[in-house]
């Protein structure tokens, strides 16, 4: 037998596979709600797409530096003072491949093999599966109803000096719960680990995206914080595959160095579009307002389906729902959903290895007409 290597034999994004499975459904015929990718339903904004059009006329459209165009790192730290009162040298930003590339760059240049990192449970499932790649370990910090699927300075504390962990990585707002930890508790978390030397993942990718009270930054809170963002989610940018980091000024050189032997850079094109995306709030504010409206669709509609237990979405644009009353193996569940009434969903085992059968994860992200549908029929599913 060919021999390949035992780093790639990792668990599969069970999302992933259920848009593909959705899609040749969907080629072969099949309407499909689409609620099973965090993916926004609405195109980039006017000015983006506008901005792209005059960069493939005008621009070189090669290489650029590795840390990324300067009017864009510009673009951004003056977002960070304009919305956060936090005052960001362009130098400490870093243009990365999509969030994703981001995770890899930051775990590269702080961690060592083998080195302990602590992530929520459940959590973005490539969390996980990026520190297995890299020979790093994972513990979990177990978030449920009882703690409102939030972290706990007291499970932080245990996680490090209990469980050796040395990074700490969490999302607000969170994937797959939409839950949101307030400023106060992400600073006594941030104190903590800035304290105790233990590097701070802030995950900010759903920033924009909070329906009730505005998401809180560590962005600058001290040398062993990285802050991680992304213009897939609130700026309708996925298939972009533009993000960015915030990095203490010591940090970027390595993370320049890294990014020249991994990536070489982030794709030119997004990156002369995404400075564009800053001047298109009226529109990314029109589309928050339809999640909003979504929301209320599917939490009324989950709610009149019998599925009255689900974690408060304060933002992003996902429901994480108890489905415990009808089902033990979400993954079959989802498939069932999918194959005999069109609704595309993600099971929770997706995020959570331990508790995650009980549980499903749906996107309000798609079309209003997507989540109406998919709330009429599953009101007449009969389990």
């Amino acid at each position: 037998m060919v021999a390949v290597s035992k780093r790639s034999d990792i668990a599969a994004f069970l999302a992933m596979d259920v848009l593909r499975e959705a899609q040749d459904l969907a080629r072969a015929g099949r309407h499909i709600c689409h609620m099973e990718v965090g993916q926004p339903g609405s195109r980039a904004p006017l000015a983006v797409r506008e901005r792209a059009k005059q960069a493939i006329d005008e621009e070189l459209l090669g290489y650029t530096q590795a840390l990324g165009i300067w009017p864009l790192r510009e673009r951004i730290a003056a977002h960070y003072k304009e919305n956060y009162d936090v005052t960001i040298e362009p130098a400490q930003v870093v243009i990365t491949t999509g969030s994703s590339a981001g995770f890899i760059l930051s775990f590269l240049a702080t961690l060592d093999a083998g080195d302990v990192v602590a992530i929520p449970r459940p959590g973005y499932p490539c969390y996980r599966e990026i520190l297995k790649l890299l020979d790093l370990q994972s513990v979990e910090l177990p978030l449920d109803f009882e703690n409102g699927f939030l972290p706990t300075i007291e499970a932080v504390t245990e996680a490090v000096e209990q469980k050796g962990a040395k990074a700490l990585l969490l999302a607000s707002p969170s994937n797959p719960t939409g839950r949101m930890i307030s400023g106060e508790r992400l600073n006594q978390i941030c104190d903590y680990t800035t304290k105790n030397g233990v590097w701070f993942f802030s995950d900010e990718i759903y920033h924009g995206l909070s329906y009730d009270a505005e998401a809180a930054t560590v962005a600058g809170a001290g040398e062993q914080v990285i802050v991680l963002n992304s213009f897939s989610k609130y700026y309708s940018m996925t298939g972009w595959r533009i993000g960015w980091m915030v990095v203490p000024s010591f940090l970027a050189r390595r993370m320049e160095k890294l990014n020249q032997h991994l990536f070489i850079s982030a794709p030119s094109l997004s990156q002369y579009a995404a400075v564009a995306a800053f001047d298109a709030l009226d529109e990314l504010e029109g589309i928050k307002r339809q999640y909003h409206r979504n929301r209320e669709i599917l939490c009324e509609g989950l709610v009149a389906a019998g599925f009255t237990n689900f974690a408060p979405p304060d933002g992003a644009f996902y429901v994480y729902v108890d489905v415990s009353s009808v089902t033990d193996d979400s993954l079959a569940f989802s498939q069932t959903l999918l194959r005999k009434h069109g609704i595309a969903a993600s099971p929770g085992v997706d995020f959570d290895r331990v508790d995650g059968q009980r549980m499903m994860r749906f996107s309000y992200a798609g079309p209003e007409a997507d989540v109406v549908e998919a709330v009429r029929r599953l009101a007449g599913v009969r389990f």
